[in-house]
Parts: structure tokens; sequence; C-alpha cells
């Protein structure tokens, strides 16, 4: 909890911006400097990259939401009922389309929707003015947004590329002592197994930490190519590592691993906990391709069950290489701050174009109702009761609602902003009413202030107490409310601290009854969406993109992980194999792309296959069932006792794989078995 000298630095630097955005606002003789310090606290990051890019989103954010505000307010404003409803409705859809995005870029969508409402509810009592008025906000916040961003690029910037390298360096760190793990057939601890689950959390951190990259003023910012590469195979080794401790536990138990194979698997993990060196990587593939036998002999032979485990092992074995050669390529191309690799990568095809996201339209809907109910009740209580403040109420409940739509539970987070803001209100007013009548110059007023506004700073740079310091940053400087002038008045001060907290609580109270789920609710939803994705998976017939599907799998394990942990060891949820879903997943694009080379009898048995997992992954969550099983075994009988055809080999690594996904106690393949099924 302590801050370090970082925190300390960060705290200087976001103090003296607001300082400078105050005195700068002043010179200017903008009509409400306040808005420039708030806007400080919200655009300001640790990192210069970050601070710009999300600069960049407000400023055009704050355009768009001025833009609607003018364009809304001056013909509805003799139709209170309408206007309200044109900015919830407004609000309410950038909301939305902002919970979509799932990028640093939503924050554009989420600030137009509330700009318009921080623009247009205090102009309902001046429509002739709501041109100056959405100016002088415009010019406020544009001012703060540039003190922002010039004190954080020129005041010892902290660079987000070190910071993005380091975080890969960690990443690929754990996963090389995963990978030893792995090919020693060690026996992971469950929290350790924990532990492995959170790097697919983690893939997702730096995923959006290398959105800030293209703004950052280091050598890295050029590597933003390399860094969109070697996200797609670090997300890709997990379900590789994840499918090798399968494979290698199922060889123990068929006694498959010859002393040949032991050596080879011990060499690679030397080479993987070594960093995988480049320079190794081709003798291991070509020692690999040596111990595989390509042609899969036919079922009727005993062994078959044995040997296909042995080649699927072989296979991910090979892409465990490849990927790690290119993830240590990749990575000292980014160290360096190059545009392009030096060498041709493995899997060039499979990881270009935007990676597919999770989107949760029916959440999204729920927030954006959230919002629009929750400025409908401001509203509604700044009318019946004449309230003078009821449009800053009604200004929060928006903002609030969209600054913590990302949570399964908001209310929480929203009324402890309520309590801050009270905290706020009432720290503020001593200053307000007691020290500040005594200030006569710009340079007591900085003396003044900058002992609160470092405070508010080193509360930001910590988690827990993040929330704090934004709360007090913001709407501090809000109450604040300084101008050129002291003309503050007690009673109009009490007025707009209450609508300021009477807002948020509104804010939270429709909340709670529209929006609010728990954590188990949202890890439901991420396991229903991950099951209907995998029975699409098994109807559609193409060909697919395993890269694009384990993309899509991983992002939505990143939001699961957290939420698993949060709903605890009790829930069912605890005994689901996150892991082996996406080796299903995998194995199915697999098969999707095998069958196109296969002959109809083969396809045919293969589609039923595909079939049964389908409707497996359209009923409820439970094991798969014993026909299921009788599928699989049959669509192998049968690809395996066909000619050598194109996607043969494919087609039964897949079906191998499949098996061992769904029936990992299931008993080994029999010879006499599959030659039943095959006859």
């Amino acid at each position: 909890m302590l801050p370090g000298w970082r925190q300390w630095l960060f705290a200087l630097k976001i103090a003296g911006a607001a300082l400078l955005a105050l005195g700068l606002a002043l010179w200017l003789d903008l009509p409400r400097p306040y808005w420039a310090m708030a806007t400080v606290y919200i655009t300001m990051q640790p990192l210069s990259g970050a601070t710009r890019s999300k600069a960049v989103y407000r400023v055009v954010g704050t355009v768009a939401g001025v833009s609607m505000a003018v364009v809304l307010v001056p013909p509805l404003v003799g139709a209170p009922e309408m206007l309200t409803l044109a900015l919830a409705l407004w609000t309410a859809g950038c909301l939305y389309l902002s919970l979509l995005d799932r990028s640093p870029r939503a924050y554009l969508f989420m600030l137009a929707g509330y700009t318009a409402a921080l623009i247009g509810f205090p102009a309902v009592t001046a429509p002739d003015t709501i041109f100056e008025t959405a100016v002088s906000r415009a010019e406020e916040i544009t001012l703060g947004i540039l003190c922002a961003a010039l004190v954080a690029g020129l005041v010892l910037p902290e660079s987000v590329g070190p910071v993005l390298a380091a975080r890969v360096g960690t990443w690929l760190g754990e996963t090389g002592r995963w990978t030893a793990d792995v090919l020693s057939g060690a026996i992971e601890a469950p929290a350790i197994r924990a532990r492995r689950l959170r790097l697919a959390a983690e893939a997702a951190e730096i995923d959006a930490l290398a959105t800030h990259l293209a703004y950052d003023a280091s050598a890295q910012s050029r590597a933003v190519p390399l860094v969109q590469l070697l996200r797609g195979r670090m997300l890709m080794l997990l379900p590789v590592l994840s499918s090798l401790a399968d494979r290698i536990a199922a060889l123990r138990e068929l006694a498959g691993l010859d002393p040949a194979l032991r050596t080879l698997l011990a060499d690679v993990a030397a080479w993987s906990e070594a960093g995988a060196p480049a320079a190794e990587a081709d003798a291991l593939l070509a020692r690999i391709a040596a111990a595989d036998d390509a042609d899969l002999f036919s079922p009727a032979r005993p062994g078959f069950w044995t040997a296909l485990v042995r080649a699927s092992l072989l296979d991910r074995l090979r892409e465990l290489v490849a990927i790690g050669r290119d993830c240590r390529a990749l990575q000292d191309g980014i160290a360096r701050g190059e545009s392009a690799p030096r060498r041709p990568l493995a899997f060039a095809g499979e990881f270009g174009g935007r990676a597919p996201r999770h989107r949760d339209h029916g959440m999204a809907l729920r927030s954006a109702l959230g919002v629009f109910l929750a400025i409908l009740a401001c509203v509604t209580a700044w009318i019946a009761t004449a309230w003078p403040d009821g449009a800053t109420a009604a200004m929060m409940g928006a903002v609030l609602c969209c600054l913590f739509a990302t949570q399964d539970d908001p209310a929480p987070a929203i009324l402890g902003f309520a309590t801050w803001t009270a905290v706020a209100a009432a720290a503020i007013g001593v200053l307000l009413f007691g020290i500040l009548p005594q200030v006569h110059d710009f340079a007591t007023l900085v003396l003044v202030l900058a002992p609160p506004l470092v405070l508010c700073g080193l509360l930001m740079t910590i988690p827990r107490t993040m929330p704090v310091g934004l709360a007090l940053g913001v709407n501090g400087n809000a109450l604040l409310a300084i101008q050129d002038r002291y003309a503050s008045e007690f009673g109009a001060y009490v007025n707009s601290a209450l609508a300021l907290v009477v807002g948020i609580v509104l804010a939270a109270v429709v909340t709670r009854l529209v929006r609010s789920v728990g954590a188990e609710h949202g890890a439901r939803r991420l396991v229903a969406a991950s099951r209907a994705d995998l029975a699409r998976a098994a109807r559609r017939r193409g060909r697919g993109d395993r890269a694009a599907f384990a993309h899509l799998m991983l992002d939505r394990l990143g939001l699961l992980v957290p939420r698993l942990a949060a709903a605890g060891p009790d829930s069912d949820l605890s005994r689901i194999d996150t892991l082996g879903a996406l080796r299903v997943g995998m194995n199915l694009v697999s098969l999707r792309r095998a069958r196109h080379g296969l002959p109809p009898g083969a396809v045919a048995a293969l589609d039923a296959a595909l079939d049964a997992v389908a409707l497996h992954y359209e009923g409820p969550r439970g094991p798969a069932s014993a026909p299921l099983l009788a599928d699989i075994d049959a669509a192998l009988a049968v690809i395996g006792a066909g000619a050598a055809a194109a996607g043969r080999r494919e087609a039964l690594l897949g079906l191998a794989g499949l098996r061992r996904a769904l029936f990992p106690e299931a008993p080994p393949v029999g010879a006499p078995l599959l030659a039943r099924e095959a006859a």
C-alpha cells in the first residue's frame, strides 16, 4: 500500500498538469477552469503512450458529444420529455457500442454519450447559449487533455514499449516453466493450475497494453505489427501445452513413452527453459519429424490407438517448438523496435487480420437500459421538485452508469463513488470556505491546492484506492469550481454537492434493479457462449480458421478466469475444464478442414460424429454421453480403415484429440472393436 517513487512521480505529474490547466484556463478567461482540471484526472495515465491514446479518443468523443448536444437542445428545449428521451437514448446507444467494442477505443463511444448529457442538461435553462456553452466546454476539456498529454510526454515520461517488453518476457518465462513441467510429466497442484489459467487473462492485459504502443514515443512503437503477430502465438501456446499434457498422460497409461521419446521431450523442455533459442529449434524440429511415422496404419492392427496418441503428441510438440521459436524471434524484434520479422514465421497465414473478441449483446443492452432509466429517474426527480441543481444529478447519473458498466455488479462501486464524493464535498467545503477566502494570487492558490491534488494522484496509483482517488480528483475539482474570482455561496455549494451525491445514488439504485448480476452469472453467460460456438463449429462444414477460433475462445477464457475465482470453490463452475473445451474447439476446426480431403464414406462417418458433438453442446451442460463416444469411435474406424487420402491423417488426429478432450477417462480404443465398427 505504500507508494514508491513511480507513484510519487505520477502524483506530482498529474497535480502539475492540473495546475497548468488551471493557470492556462484562467489566463485564457475560460468560464469554468475547473473542467480542465477534472479532465486531467480523467485522462492522465502512468504510461505516456496510454495518456496520448486516451487523449486522442477523448478529444474525438468530446467533439461528437458536444455536436450532438448542439443538435438536440435547441429544437427540443420546449419539449423537456422529448429532450430527455433523446439525450438518454444517445447516451444509452453510445454505451452499447462502447461495451461491444472492448478495446481502448471503446472510451471514445462512452465519452461521446455522456458528454452530450454533461452539456445538454445544464443548457436546458439557457438554450439560447447552447452553442457558446458547448464551445467553452470543448475548449476547457481539450485544454485539460493537452496539458495531461504534454506533462506525461515531457516530464520523465514512462514509455509503454519497455513495460510491454518486460510483461511479454515475464509471460513467456512463465510459459517456459509450464512447458518444462508439462514435458516432464509433473503433476500440477490446484494453485499452480489456477496460475496457468491466469496466463490467458494476462495475455488479454498485454493485448490491451499493446493498443497504446502506437501512440508511444519509445523505439518499440514501430513494433506494433510484431506485437500483433506475437499475441496470436502467445494464445496458441495455451491449448498446445494443454494438449501435450493430456497426450503425455495418455501415453504413460499406454506404456507408449519409449526412451527415445522421453529423451526428445526432455531436450525440448531444456530448450524451452533456456529461452527457446532459434539456433536449436531447427534441429529439434528435424528430430521430431524423424520420430513421427507419417503413415498411420490400419485400426485392425494392434497398437493403433497408441500410435495415434503418439502421432498426436508429436504434432503438438512440433507446433510447440515452431511457435516457441517464433515467439522468441518476435520478442527480440520488439525489443529492437523492428516493424517486420527478420525471418519467415511458422503458421504465417493463420495469424493475420483482426482477432475476434467476445461480445455480449445481452449485457450491453442491459447496461444501456440501465443508463437510460437512470437518466429518466434523475430528470423526473428534477422536474417534480423543481430542483435548481437537478441537472447535476442527471449528469452524474449518466456518467456513473457509463463508467462502471463493464463490471458484473456495478452498484457497489457506484455507491463507493458516492461515499467518497460526499467525503470530497466535506473536505472541499473546508477548503472553499475556510482557506480560499484568504488566497489573493495564483502562486498562493497553487501552494494551497498542490497537497490535495498530489494526494488524489497517489490514491489513483494504488489499485485498491484508485476509485477513491478518481472520485476525489474529478468531483473534488468540480465542487471546488475555481474561477477567476472568489464568488462561492454556502447554500449553492451544499445544493450542488447534494445533487452530485443524489445523482450517483440514483444511478446505483437503478443499476441494482436493472443491471446488477453476480460474477457467477457472468461466468455462466461466458460458458454458454463458448458452448454455443462449439456447437456452431461442429455444425458448419467449412474449413475454419483455428487461430481466429483460438483468439475468441481464449478471449472468453481471460474474462472467465477472474469470475470463476470470484464465484468460489463451492460453485459447480469450478469443475469446468476450460482448456479442455478449448481443445475440443481446436480439434473441431481441424476436422472441418480435413473432411474436404476425405472420400464420401469417410465424410459421412465424420459428419455423424460432428453432429453428435453439436447435439452435446446444444444441450444442458454435463458429461458427454456414451452414444457420442460410439460415433467418434465409428468415425475413427471408417477413416482409419480407408485408403490413404489427403485429409486422413488430420482427421484421425482430430478425432483422437476430440476423444481425449471429451472422454479422458474412456478406455483405449481396441483393435477388435475398431475392426467391427469398420465392418
